[in-house]
């Protein structure tokens, strides 16, 4: 059966496509706009999803919301198992650990930021705090960058896939002169075949 992915442009379902090509997965896309003034999702999203949320995807009558429940279900049933470390080791617990920081702890202060941002000069007082912890997070994240340039172990992993985003974000918000471990990252990431097709299929993704 073919997947069907609820692809938002612009947003974190870029990465879902990735992972997809990168298992040679049969998929198609539902495309859905932001709007051009407040960047939002179009209300047509709320009805695959009551939240109308991206990414969303449908597999034989199942769908699955989430990125990180999205890219899990993708590696178990879809040929991914060698994207997920073995539960038995120390590395299955650093992947567990980012999978979540990837969607909950950074981006805490990225909506702060975006949230912020659209406030104009009312937003000064807690600016300085909110940078601040940016900056904190994106540091954590450089930290967390092994030698060989992934997340977890010497080779790509699902908490790669995952961690693409925020990374992605932290070069767009001019922290990579600060986080040169992750703008290598971003440029492995990009470089991948599978990324390129991604991007090909899934339209309009920043300036990427």
């Amino acid at each position: 059966m073919t997947i069907t992915v609820h692809h938002l442009n612009n947003s974190r379902s870029q990465r879902i496509l990735w992972l997809l090509e990168e298992l040679g997965a049969d998929y198609e896309i539902e495309h859905y706009q932001r709007d051009a003034e407040t960047n939002l999702a179009p209300p047509e999203l709320k009805q695959p999803h009551p939240l109308g949320k991206s990414p969303l995807i449908e597999d034989n009558g199942v769908r699955v919301a989430e990125s990180g429940a999205i890219i899990q279900y993708l590696c178990e049933r879809h040929g991914g198992e060698s994207w997920l470390p073995e539960t038995s080791g120390e590395d299955h617990v650093r992947h567990l650990e980012w999978m979540q920081f990837g969607e909950s702890s950074f981006f805490v202060p990225v909506m702060l930021k975006i949230m912020a941002g659209r406030l104009g000069a009312g937003a000064a007082p807690i600016m300085p705090r909110i940078e601040e912890q940016f900056a904190a997070h994106v540091a954590f994240m450089e930290d967390g960058i092994t030698e060989s340039g992934h997340f977890v172990g010497d080779d790509w992993t699902a908490a790669d896939v995952m961690m693409s985003f925020p990374a992605e974000i932290s070069v767009m918000q001019g922290y990579g002169e600060k986080a040169p471990k992750t703008v290598r990252f971003v440029e492995a990431v990009h470089a991948r075949p599978a990324w390129q097709r991604a991007r090909e299929r899934g339209g309009t993704y920043f300036a990427w």
